[in-house]
Order: C-alpha cells, then sequence, then structure tokens
C-alpha cells in the first residue's frame, strides 16, 4: 500500500483562516476557462465579494517551483498516472485547499 492509499480523506473544504482580500488561485491545465467554473462560490462562507489573483500553469508543469503555502486555493487538470503521487504532493504543499479535475469539459 503506497502513501496516497493511506492518506486521509477530507470531503469538506478548509475555509477557516482565508482571509486574505485577493486570495491567489492557481489553476493549471490545458483549458483554462473550464478551470474557473470549478471556483464558482468557492468560498462560500465570505460575507463580500472578492477579487482572485490568479496564476496560469501548464497541464505537464511541475508545482515544484512554487513554495510552500502560495496559494490559498488550486485547480489542476488531472496528470498522468506516472505523476499522481508527485503532483497530489506538491499540490497539497502549495495550495491551502486544491482540486484535481479528471477531465476539463469544453
Amino acid at each position: 500500500m503506497n502513501a496516497l492509499q493511506r492518506a486521509p480523506l477530507r470531503l469538506a473544504p478548509i475555509t477557516s483562516g482565508l482571509v486574505r482580500s485577493n486570495p491567489k488561485i492557481l489553476l493549471g491545465g490545458s483549458h483554462q476557462p473550464s478551470l474557473l467554473r470549478y471556483l464558482d462560490g468557492w468560498p462560500k462562507r465570505w460575507g463580500r465579494p472578492r477579487a482572485f489573483q490568479v496564476q496560469f500553469t501548464g497541464v505537464d508543469e511541475s508545482l515544484a517551483h512554487f513554495a510552500s503555502n502560495s496559494f490559498d486555493m488550486a485547480v489542476i487538470q488531472a496528470p498522468s498516472a506516472e505523476r499522481l503521487e508527485d503532483c497530489v504532493r506538491q499540490l497539497t504543499r502549495v495550495a491551502r485547499q486544491g482540486l484535481i479535475v479528471r477531465r476539463v469539459s469544453v
């Protein structure tokens, strides 16, 4: 059993502690307008509108060059099976919340 199978699963979003007035968002994938749709209503507990600071990355680009806790939220298109473990490790390092989407519909 590898480390990914033993990792705890958290289904509820972690929205406490997000007090930035302009949260930083990372979108990684080939169809960025579709990835933006995953942010609709995130998070729902904010009392007022917020402007996102969005940074884009390619579908197969490594997240290793980003500093830890660089982003409040990241939405990443699902990597290949060979890159999945490294992608999850890097995603949890650079973002407070993350979402890996299987495919992005156009």
